[in-house]
């Protein structure tokens, strides 16, 4: 009802505005009538009138959502003597800032250079993950995607794409593509520790029933 209040209060205004203030001319009040009527009548139509309001907090641009360790898990597991180097650094110190948007779009100049560079794609898939809040969304795998199409052999594609895909619940997903990664991993490595950890984790989280969002 609040809402209602406001919007016809401020059409009223507006009219009497362009009445006293405005001083249009007599012709043209009708017109003027009908616009404020039509801004109503689209109020109505795509507003949520009937709803309180609530405050919204503007985020605030911090690095909060920038993970350190996994930026430095990809620089060791792909990109640190590669081409796409430069474009990772200046994507990571806007991410640091929580700036994800701008992280990603330096990486997307940088693909629109080097299309065919399977460390951009990796990297802008971590990046629209970071912006999503930790969803993947249909841009961030194809990103993730097209990096292992690029790199079918390389370890980092299907090591991001698996784990962004853990932290978004779907865990068969991620099993799928960590199992046959863990089998190749040299022998007592570090990632292959961690991705055997990581599907025994998944194999007990299933077990007991855990919906999975696949």
């Amino acid at each position: 009802m609040t809402g209602w209040l406001i919007a016809f209060g401020l059409a009223i205004a507006a009219f009497l505005a362009m009445l006293f203030v405005g001083r249009i001319p007599r012709s043209t009040r009708e017109i003027g009538a009908a616009a404020l009527l039509l801004g109503l009548a689209g109020y109505a139509w795509q507003g949520h009138p009937g709803l309180t309001g609530m405050p919204r907090m503007a985020r605030k641009a911090t690095g909060e959502k920038f993970d350190e360790k996994l930026a430095e898990q990809r620089r060791g597991l792909a990109e640190r003597y590669g081409k796409a180097a430069q474009w990772l650094v200046i994507s990571d110190s806007y991410g640091r800032r929580g700036m994800t948007k701008e992280s990603a779009n330096v990486l997307l100049s940088g693909l629109r250079a080097t299309p065919d560079d399977a460390n951009l794609w990796l990297g802008l898939g971590n990046a629209l993950v970071a912006h999503a809040d930790g969803i993947v969304s249909p841009g961030a795998d194809f990103a993730y995607r097209r990096s292992m199409a690029l790199d079918p052999q390389g370890p980092a594609p299907r090591y991001f794409y698996g784990l962004a895909l853990a932290r978004g619940g779907r865990l068969q997903a991620a099993r799928d593509l960590w199992e046959p990664l863990a089998a190749s991993a040299p022998r007592g490595s570090e990632v292959k520790a961690e991705l055997e950890a990581n599907i025994a984790r998944i194999d007990a989280i299933m077990k007991q029933g855990a919906p999975d969002g696949q």
